[in-house]
C-alpha cells in the first residue's frame, strides 16, 4: 500500500490522450493499481483496479455506453464518481445493491494535458492554468522514483534529451528551495565540435528545472543567453509497482533560436525521456545535487513546514 505522504499527492499518471471511452488504462501509484477511463460525459474516472467481486482487474474488463465499467470476469458494473455497483448481470435492472459493494474510487483532476490522481478521493484538487504542451511521450524506466529524480538532479542527460543541446556538470544556481519547489539552474552547450580545443567554456545554454519536493514532478524550461524561453517540458515521474517509474511529460517549443543550432529544436519531438538508463554510466556519476536535495526535501516536507512548502499540490511555475 503506498504510504501517506503518497496517499495526499495529486500525481500525473496519465497523459489525457490515454484516458478513452473506449479501453480502461491501467496505472499505478506505488503498489496501488489504479483503473482510469472515461465515463459517458468524457469526464476521467478512476477506480481502484480490482473488482470487490473476486478481485479480478476492473481494466480487463470494458466501458458501457453509459460510462459505466465493467468487470470481465463476471461482469459486475460500476460508476466512477463513487464506484458505487450498478448492476449484475441476471439481476433486476431495479434492484438496489446496498453501499458496501462499491469499488475505491480515487480523486481526478485533468488540467494541462494530465490526468491527476488522488488517492484521497476526497482531496481538494489544485487551481492550474497550463495549456497543454504539443509533444507528448510516455516511458517506464527500471529506476526506483528517489533513485529516478536523483540521477535527474545529478546529471539530466541519464534520463532525458534534448536535441543539440549538451548538458555539462556546471549549475548556475545550485539546488535550492524556492516558493515551495526544488529549483536549479544548469550550464548547457550546443552539441558539436569546439574547434580547435574539445571542450569549451562557453555555455551559450541553460535548463532551469523546478520540481515539487514529493512527486517529483518538474517543469524544465531551455533558456539561451539572452533568457529567451526556447523550450518548456513538464516531466511527471510516479512510482509504480516492482520498483518501475512511469514518466509522461509533455513539451513545447519558445521563441525561435536563429541559426542551424535553433534549427535542431525545429521538428518532431526535440525534447524526449529515455525509456533506458545507461548502467554503466550512471554508476560512475557522483552524487552531486542530488545530497543536498535530501536535505532539502527532508526540511520541507517536515509537518511543521507542510503549509509553508505544499508539498501536495503538483508543480507551479516560479520566476526565476
Amino acid at each position: 500500500m503506498p504510504d501517506a505522504t503518497q496517499q495526499e499527492i495529486w500525481w500525473a499518471v496519465a497523459r489525457s490522450e490515454e484516458v478513452t471511452a473506449r479501453k480502461p488504462l491501467a496505472v499505478d501509484i506505488g503498489e496501488q493499481p489504479v483503473v482510469l477511463w472515461r465515463d459517458a460525459q468524457g469526464t476521467a474516472r478512476a477506480l481502484e483496479d480490482r473488482c470487490p467481486h473476486r478481485r479480478a482487474p476492473l481494466s480487463l474488463g470494458c466501458i458501457r455506453d453509459n460510462g459505466w465499467i465493467q468487470c470481465g470476469y463476471h461482469g459486475w458494473m460500476y460508476e466512477g464518481e463513487t464506484g458505487r455497483l450498478k448492476e449484475i448481470p441476471n439481476m433486476k435492472d431495479q434492484q438496489k445493491f446496498p453501499p458496501v459493494y462499491r469499488a475505491q474510487a480515487f480523486g481526478v483532476y485533468e488540467q494541462g494535458g494530465m490526468v491527476r490522481v488522488c488517492l484521497d478521493a476526497k482531496a481538494t484538487a489544485p487551481t492550474l492554468h497550463d495549456d497543454p504542451l504539443t509533444y507528448v511521450g510516455t516511458a517506464h524506466v527500471s529506476l526506483g522514483h528517489q533513485e529516478y529524480l536523483d540521477a535527474l538532479y545529478d546529471d539530466p542527460g541519464l534520463v532525458i534529451a534534448i536535441r543539440g543541446v549538451s548538458f555539462t556538470p556546471y549549475l548556475m544556481s545550485e539546488l535550492r528551495n524556492q516558493d515551495g519547489l526544488l529549483v536549479m539552474e544548469r550550464s548547457c552547450q550546443w552539441k558539436g565540435l569546439h574547434w580547435p580545443a574539445p571542450f569549451s567554456s562557453d555555455f551559450p545554454l541553460t535548463v532551469l528545472t523546478q520540481t515539487h519536493p514529493v512527486s517529483g514532478e518538474t517543469k524544465l524550461t531551455l533558456r539561451d543567453g539572452e533568457m529567451n524561453d526556447l523550450l518548456h517540458a513538464v516531466i511527471a515521474p510516479v512510482p509504480a509497482a516492482r520498483g518501475v517509474t512511469a514518466i509522461r511529460w509533455r513539451a513545447a517549443l519558445g521563441v525561435r533560436h536563429p541559426g542551424l543550432r535553433g534549427a535542431a529544436l525545429r521538428g518532431l519531438n526535440p525534447f524526449s525521456v529515455r525509456g533506458t538508463v545507461d548502467g554503466a554510466r550512471l554508476r560512475v556519476t557522483r552524487p552531486s545535487a542530488s545530497l543536498h536535495g535530501e536535505d532539502l526535501r527532508n526540511a520541507m516536507c517536515a509537518p511543521e513546514l507542510t503549509s509553508e512548502a505544499g508539498p501536495l499540490t503538483p508543480v507551479e511555475t516560479v520566476a526565476a
